[in-house]
Parts: C-alpha cells; sequence; structure tokens
C-alpha cells in the first residue's frame, strides 16, 4: 500500500501498521501488513478463522510486539511508548472484546460506570447521566439495574459495546461486534457503529465475518489470508473483485484457495513428535 506523503493526510491516521511481521513464539502469523486507519473511518478486517485479524488488534494496543515492522498508534511508534505513554494512549481507545470480558457479579449499570470511574474525575451524578445515555443509544437503559448473569448474550454484548464506547474514545476496535446478535440487534449496532463514527469522527475498526452488515456501514476493508494481505478496497471494490480468494470468501463458497483446515506449523510437528514418543515410551513394559 502507498504510503500518504502529506503531513496534514498523515496527521489523520489514528492507527497505522507498516510492513509489520506479527505472531507468537517467533512464528509469524501475518507478514508485510499495511494498513491505514483515519479519523472517521469505519474500517473492517476479514478473514477466515485463525488467520491473525485479532491479533492485528492485540499489535495495536500493545499486548502483542511486533516481530518486523511498525504499529503506530496517534502517529507514534507503539514499541518506544513508556509504560505511562501506553497507558495514556489505551485510555484513547475503546475495545470490544470478543466475550465481552463484562464484570459478571456487577450489574450493567456498574459495568459501564466502571471506565468512568476508573479514568475520571465525574461526580456520581454526571456518571449516572453518562451511563444512562450511552445505555439508551444501545438500546438498554432499562436493563441498567440487572446483573450480567440476568441478560441473554446478546444483551450482554450490547453491555459490552456500551462500555467501549462510555468515555467517547478515538478509536474503537470492535472483536466480532455482530456475534450472538439477533437480526433486529445486529441491524442496530452496525448503525451505532457507523453514527458514532460520524458523529464523534472517531475511528472504527471492525473484525467481523459477516459480510452483509459490515459492507452496508465500512469505507474500507482489509482482507487477510495466509499469512499476508490478500486484498483491500471499498465494499464495492471488493465486490467486483475477480480474485478468486475473495470472489470464495465473500461468497462463502466451500472450493477455493480458502483453506479449511488449519495449517500445520513446525511447532505443530515438533509437538507431534514428542507426544509420539511420549506415547511409545509409555507402552514399553
Amino acid at each position: 500500500m502507498n504510503r500518504i506523503p502529506d503531513a496534514v493526510h498523515e496527521a489523520d491516521i489514528v492507527v497505522a501498521f507498516e510492513d509489520l511481521t506479527v505472531g507468537y513464539g517467533g512464528i509469524p502469523l501475518l507478514q508485510g501488513i499495511d494498513i491505514q486507519v483515519k479519523k472517521g473511518q469505519v474500517v473492517t478486517l476479514m478473514g477466515g478463522s485463525g488467520t491473525g485479524k485479532t491479533t492485528l488488534l492485540r499489535a495495536a494496543t500493545g499486548q502483542l510486539a511486533a516481530q518486523k515492522g511498525r504499529v503506530l498508534v496517534f502517529g507514534k511508534d507503539i514499541a518506544t511508548m513508556t509504560a505511562e505513554e501506553l497507558r495514556a494512549t489505551r485510555q484513547r481507545m475503546g475495545v470490544l472484546f470478543q466475550q465481552g470480558a463484562l464484570f459478571t457479579d456487577l450489574n450493567v449499570f456498574e459495568n459501564v460506570a466502571f471506565p468512568m470511574r476508573e479514568h475520571t474525575q465525574l461526580g456520581e451524578r454526571a456518571i449516572r447521566e453518562k451511563v444512562l445515555d450511552t445505555l439508551h443509544a444501545v438500546g438498554l437503559r432499562g436493563a441498567a439495574h440487572q446483573r450480567v448473569s440476568e441478560v441473554s448474550g446478546g444483551m450482554a454484548r450490547r453491555v459490552a459495546l456500551a462500555r467501549a464506547i462510555a468515555l467517547d474514545p478515538e478509536v474503537v476496535m470492535y472483536d466480532e461486534p455482530f456475534a450472538g446478535l439477533d437480526p433486529i440487534s445486529m441491524g442496530v449496532t452496525a448503525t451505532l457503529i457507523r453514527t458514532l463514527s460520524d458523529r464523534l469522527g472517531c475511528a472504527s475498526i471492525m473484525i467481523t465475518h459477516d459480510v452483509a452488515e459490515s459492507f452496508q456501514i465500512s469505507d474500507y476493508v482489509y482482507l487477510v489470508g495466509q499469512k499476508q494481505l490478500k486484498a483491500h478496497g471499498t465494499p464495492a471494490q471488493l465486490r467486483q473483485s475477480q480474485d478468486p480468494y475473495v470472489h470464495q470468501f465473500l461468497n462463502g463458497e466451500p472450493d477455493g484457495p480458502v483453506a479449511f483446515h488449519y495449517p500445520e506449523t513446525p511447532a505443530f510437528e515438533d509437538w507431534l513428535r514428542k507426544r509420539e514418543s511420549a506415547d511409545a515410551k509409555a507402552k514399553t513394559p
């Protein structure tokens, strides 16, 4: 992908991956990734299961270090940040985790209020008004008093979304925001993500397998697979793509270059040899 040389345009880039290689245990999961996310954009990261989409979010939040290349957040290389700078940077982010990560022993209200109590000096009245307004935005104001264990899985996802946007972050990262939602809630959530980006001018990064819903609200889409960035463009451009990988993924076709089986890595082969050796020793009298 071409860099944006104009300094004015660079100031609009909230998150950028530059020639990024990232993975686990020294083994790269993705290589040579170039991605840019600007203010006000809804950008979607798509790809098959296990292709590294969530890994990119972990790199963007400083949970996982780059093996090569750079991760820039608000214009600064996250690898060079001090612990205090990283903490301050994370406060400017909102994250909707794949599993919600809610406090099950707290009610809905207290879950959303938690980041406000931790990171602001707001009084209780201001917190109450802000939390109820945020819950209203996701359709759950009337459930504020309920414990998380008492609400449905889909409702819990919306509580997690409310918590992610409670502090009006400059960038919100959504890991499978439509998982577990019924069709109506899915449409409402998609509209909310788009509205927030437009109203707050924040950047939104979505990881999702839902092609139809995400394409309706996305400005730009990146498709990863086979350890690399396979394609990128607007939803319209990707729908017109003749690339076999893109065509198969977007249309959910069983046959094509997108492999169903997770690749067998050297780490797996080493584990299998050790397991087979241990099993053989166990059988020896």
